[in-house]
């Protein structure tokens, strides 16, 4: 019996801690975001660069069409990024 209460008591306590020491989910700061999407296209846009010089066969042409992807996607991953930084599903909140 009293082993039982310790065990349980020595239990209960474990919980609490580990849920202490779950770390809270916050929300990534605007400047995160955009290094993040900077770094990301960064890798994407060389590689629509070299797929469209492959594909054309001109490089002045791969690279106009590398730098209006760079752009555009650029902005379209920051506010997909902010947008999902609203929501909370998938949070340890």
């Amino acid at each position: 019996m009293i082993l039982d209460q310790i065990f349980i008591s020595n239990q209960k306590k474990a919980k609490e801690e580990k849920s202490k020491k779950v770390e809270k989910t916050s929300s990534e700061s605007t400047l995160r975001s955009v290094v993040k999407s900077i770094s990301w296209r960064v890798v994407g846009t060389i590689d629509t660069v070299v797929i469209s010089w492959l594909i054309t066969g001109e490089v002045a042409l791969a690279i106009s069409i590398g730098t209006v992807e760079l752009v555009t996607k650029m902005a379209l991953y920051f506010f997909h990024e902010r947008a999902w930084n609203n929501i909370k599903w998938g949070k340890n909140e």
